[in-house]
């Protein structure tokens, strides 16, 4: 069969042919994984960003006695699903550490990413061309932000919702049975998402108004799909959290966590980004169109109104209603979690995956719409000009779309951390497993993951959302503010024996006005602000007075107080 028609023909379409192209698509997601793998192997200590919180607290898998009785770790722990901790449990078995398994199964997730969306696309437009073009800008877009290569719950559930999808057009009642319990084990508040569409998919819209679907697969979807729900979501309603309840909208308006310069900025102070842009609350991720050849989908309601001029349009399958569904679906969650903050999580949650499939499968059918229809000039218009610039367009969709990321910077675009205190890291590590280390600096964000000990408060992981550990986070902060800057060398022990805290590592800068000017975080409290006009004022600062006889390790950069050292000397 010639490529004309392998592109004009779907119904002729061989096996074999769909498994080629298939492959190639399988293909081009394994060199961006190995792309990935070889930035995150390319130096020691790299980690993602949000792995550090996600992840840290699964170096317990391979050592059980690391941050014991750990308010941060018990916390991360908690709120981990059950599956995606399940999966990493097994690496450990298998003997690979946390975070190098987060480096690993990105790519496998992505392989699996490729594999479904192709699926979903030739299930809809039933042209190979389009489930290669689909999962071609799937897998560009998926790399070009960093929530597959986080390796953290959100990068699971890109694969399970393409998978869910995919059996769902197919009305596959086991998969969708199975892809519902993924959902719920990995990211459970899509569940929420999955259940609208199957219920929209019991009503039609017939003259003018909704009537009963009349297909009783449909039902039966609905039935698997809500009985599985319930099953997984079921032990998530009724357990009690020590670190509950989860905070709600007033209780969030009084807190400067949720504003400018807060760990999650939420209260934005214009209408534009809290509902469209905001990157927690609004509706639209702001790479919503990386890569730019996506923006081709947007002429997808258009090709729609002429299927005489594109052929590919009349071959059009049912299964493409699935994007309203799940465009309507999405949005509702998308009010709802907003209706309910912060019960449902974050409302940006619920539309940002879902977008950016609706734009894959549209980009899918409006290229291969278009690719088609020029390919027909090309062949049968008389007309030089005519098959010049047909033959130039092809061209250049084509290189666009399989060379996209080669001009893209740095592609794929990972957000790893590198750890480059290696030896504050050894330091720590030398100590026993049960230390608390106490600072103020940036850098104790770094040593749960590299120096695999405790630390009393950290930024990264001051996350507000459940009211019971976000007041421990901030007492701690807080307390920790007053001590290091306190003059009272009563109130500094006193803090000490509070936390039981074994070590300070602090940063000589943090001494001085400057290091509080240039953190914005610490500025949202006001005992942040009392310590800048008080450094402003030179005074006695009783932790620094103990630099002299308690330091225990000493760099230009970095100091390290013995504690108990300071406990000493009344």
């Amino acid at each position: 069969m010639s490529e004309s028609n392998f592109i004009t023909h779907p119904n002729r379409i061989f096996p074999s042919q769909t498994s080629f192209w298939r492959v190639l698509s399988l293909t081009f997601a394994t060199l961006y994984g190995i792309l990935s793998l070889r930035q995150a192997f390319a130096a020691p200590n790299l980690v993602h960003d949000d792995a550090r919180q996600h992840i840290f607290w699964m170096l317990r898998f391979v050592d059980r006695d690391l941050f014991p009785d750990d308010l941060i770790a018990d916390y991360f722990q908690s709120v981990a699903p059950r599956g995606y901790t399940f999966v990493y449990q097994l690496g450990a078995i298998a003997g690979i550490d946390p975070f190098t398994f987060a480096k690993i199964i990105p790519p496998i997730l992505g392989l699996f990413c490729t594999y479904y969306s192709f699926g979903l696309c030739v299930e809809i437009l039933p042209i190979p061309a389009a489930g290669l073009i689909g999962s071609l800008v799937a897998n560009q877009a998926i790399w070009m932000k960093d929530d597959l290569a986080s390796g953290t719950p959100r990068a699971f559930i890109y694969p399970i919702f393409w998978a869910f999808l995919y059996y769902l057009v197919r009305r596959s009642i086991l998969g969708v049975g199975i892809t519902v319990a993924a959902i719920g084990l990995f990211y459970p508040q899509y569940v929420f998402v999955a259940l609208v569409i199957l219920t929209l998919r019991l009503v039609n819209f017939e003259q003018g108004k909704l009537t009963r679907y009349k297909n009783n697969r449909n039902y039966h979807l609905f039935g698997i799909g809500l009985i599985v729900a319930v099953m997984v979501l079921l032990p998530y309603a009724i357990a009690t959290s020590e670190f509950g309840p989860t905070i709600g909208k007033a209780e969030a308006m009084n807190s400067p966590e949720f504003f400018l310069n807060g760990r999650s900025l939420f209260f934005h102070d214009n209408f534009i980004d809290i509902w469209f842009t905001g990157r927690r609350s609004g509706m639209f991720p702001k790479s919503l169109f990386t890569p730019a050849t996506q923006c081709a989908g947007l002429l997808l309601p258009i090709l729609l109104l002429f299927p005489a001029q594109f052929p590919a349009i009349a071959k059009l399958k049912s299964g493409i209603w699935v994007l309203l569904q799940l465009l309507i679906s999405s949005v509702f969650m998308f009010f709802v979690a907003h209706a309910f903050l912060f019960k449902l999580h974050l409302p940006s949650r619920y539309t940002g995956l879902s977008f950016r499939i609706i734009i894959a499968v549209a980009t899918a059918i409006a290229l291969t719409a278009i690719l088609e229809k020029l390919s027909g000039i090309l062949r049968r218009d008389r007309l030089q000009w005519k098959k010049w610039v047909s033959g130039s367009a092809i061209f250049s969709i084509v290189i666009s779309l399989l060379f996209y990321p080669a001009f893209v910077p740095y592609f794929p675009l990972i957000k790893y951390r590198q750890g480059r205190m290696t030896e504050i890291y050894e330091f720590f590590q030398n100590q026993p497993k049960d230390i608390v280390i106490a600072s103020l600096s940036g850098e104790a964000n770094q040593l749960p993951t590299f120096a695999q000990r405790s630390v009393l408060m950290a930024r990264e992981y001051a996350i507000p959302y459940q009211i019971g550990y976000a007041d421990q986070i901030q007492r701690r902060t807080l307390d920790l503010i007053r001590a290091h800057y306190s003059q009272n060398p009563r109130e500094l022990r006193d803090f000490i024996e509070k936390y039981d805290i074994d070590f300070f590592l602090i940063d000589p800068y943090s001494f001085t006005p400057e290091f509080i000017e240039n953190n914005d975080w610490m500025f949202i409290f006001p005992e942040g602000e009392n310590a800048h006009q008080l450094l402003r004022q030179n005074p006695d600062i009783s932790l620094a007075k103990e630099v002299r006889r308690c330091t225990v390790f000493q760099s230009p950069s970095w100091i390290i107080l013995d504690a108990n050292c300071i406990l000493k000397y009344e």
